[in-house]
């Protein structure tokens, strides 16, 4: 198999399911930047000798692609997805609720703003949430110009946003400088 195609050298890009859109298209940068909270995860992954948080984050970057391809999907094809495969659900999103109160109860959080960077595996989860942050809002923007657009996929980045600042808590150790100004944590 090779790696080039040469398909997208008239830049565009196949979809899932068949069509092509411009590489341009806010749907291909929606589910792009998914593409790189992927990776900003397994930067995090690869950096942490904490087994279970390991384990969390591959489950996360595999739930990733379900969100890239229920993006990645347009039109009559979305009939095609498959719930958890393909297609992100309500259920994703009450899991990644369920893991956050499960780790702010183990792992409190501050009341202050926090300066990420304590410990390689924490400022590598606070670029990923931030990445997530970008990914969210690109699909706001898309879903205000495509009707095809699955709700439930920005209900679960911006839990997944939330998810990943409490595990870079929990990966700082508490170690974290907090802000000068002592004002609480940002609204998400």
């Amino acid at each position: 198999m090779r790696i080039y195609t040469k398909t997208g050298d008239d830049g565009t890009t196949g979809l899932l399911y068949g069509g092509r859109i411009s590489k341009g298209d806010p749907r291909t940068e929606a589910y792009g930047t998914t593409d790189e909270a992927v990776a900003a995860i397994g930067l995090a992954r690869s950096l942490t000798d904490d087994a279970e948080l390991s384990a969390t984050l591959l489950g996360l970057q595999r739930d990733l692609f379900v969100v890239g391809a229920d993006l990645a999907t347009a039109g009559d094809a979305r009939r095609r997805l498959q719930p958890r495969v393909s297609l992100v659900v309500p259920e994703m999103i009450d899991d990644l609720e369920r893991a956050i109160d499960e780790q702010v109860a183990a792992h409190p959080l501050p009341n202050e703003f926090i300066v990420p960077g304590a410990t390689p595996p924490s400022a590598a989860l606070d670029l990923a949430r931030s990445t997530v942050r970008r990914a969210e809002r690109r699909v706001v923007e898309l879903s205000a110009g495509a009707e095809d657009v699955n709700a439930d996929v920005v209900r679960y980045l911006n839990r997944l946003s939330d998810l990943l600042f409490v595990l870079a808590r929990r990966a700082s150790g508490g170690a974290e400088p907090r802000s000068r100004n002592g004002a609480g944590a940002p609204a998400q």
